[in-house]
């Protein structure tokens, strides 16, 4: 055999196995880690057209969190087929509860009569920035997972993100949007200075370069830690859930450049192993 034809034919083996991987993750379940079925006071989409969304994008469970917890309610009773549910309470009525959440007397007995429907795994998501995670309710909010054995899912700065772990080193904290732009390198130190700390990826920039390419730092980061990495679509808004799918299709697109190990544990493992469930 020539060189040349040995050089085809190890391009071609290449190919074959990008193929694979791409068919792979396009058929991988994927666990949203960060999901709202907002009501302000109607839901955008009816909730059997939610459900469709699920279906039609392989979205197998979700964390549901929602303004107001009607809608966790909601995803939690219907009991899709095929859709896993974990509930976490989250500590809104309304939008302006997210500017004074941590200071109102009135959300600490909310996220305490929510807890006494049975079937909660967390708190949050809420959104505390700097100097604000100081406040009493915020330590409260904290002790209260910890006593329960909750997650919780936090939209914060790395100044808050210190001062939680502070409040309780037991703490179990998801950092929702992997911190928005925070530094890869520190990113990686985190992980590794707060063992109980994961991080979802919604809205997460940087992740990919032009041409959908996963960006070298994050395949390295994702090389060394993968069991601390979680999906999620933050449908906040309309625009969201209008964008549900390219949202999924961008997932499956950087998930098909790992190993296939690695794009397992961030598409749903790490959800399994942190809730306790599988998906079906």
């Amino acid at each position: 055999m020539s060189r040349l034809d040995v050089v085809v034919r190890c391009a071609s083996v290449v190919v074959a196995l990008l193929a694979v991987d791409r068919a792979s993750a396009q058929q991988l379940k994927i666990f949203d880690a960060h999901l709202h079925y907002n009501q302000e006071p109607n839901p955008f989409y009816p909730l059997d057209k939610v459900l469709e969304v699920f279906r039609r994008n392989g979205v197998a469970g979700i964390v549901a969190n929602s303004r107001p917890n009607k809608g966790t309610h909601q995803l939690v009773e219907v009991k899709a087929p095929g859709l896993w549910v974990v509930p976490f309470i989250r500590p809104y009525r309304v939008r302006g509860d997210i500017q004074t959440w941590f200071k109102d007397p009135a959300i600490y007995e909310l996220i305490q009569d929510e807890y006494k429907r049975g079937y909660y795994r967390g708190v949050g998501e809420f959104h505390i920035y700097g100097q604000d995670a100081e406040a009493p309710l915020v330590k409260k909010a904290v002790d209260f997972a910890v006593e329960r054995d909750l997650y919780v899912l936090a939209h914060c700065d790395e100044p808050a993100l210190l001062i939680l772990f502070r409040h309780n080193p037991k703490a179990k904290i998801i950092l929702a949007h992997t911190g928005f732009t925070t530094p890869v390198a520190r990113v990686r130190e985190l992980l590794d200075q707060y063992p109980a700390l994961s991080a979802e990826l919604s809205c997460r920039s940087g992740i990919t370069e032009g041409g959908g390419a996963l960006a070298a730092e994050w395949k390295a980061l994702f090389a060394s830690h993968s069991n601390r990495f979680l999906l999620g679509s933050d449908t906040w808004i309309h625009e969201r859930w209008y964008g549900y799918d390219t949202i999924m299709k961008t997932y499956r697109g950087w998930l098909a450049q790992l190993p296939e190990d690695q794009a397992r544990r961030i598409a749903y493992g790490n959800a399994e192993w942190l809730f306790g469930s599988k998906v079906e």
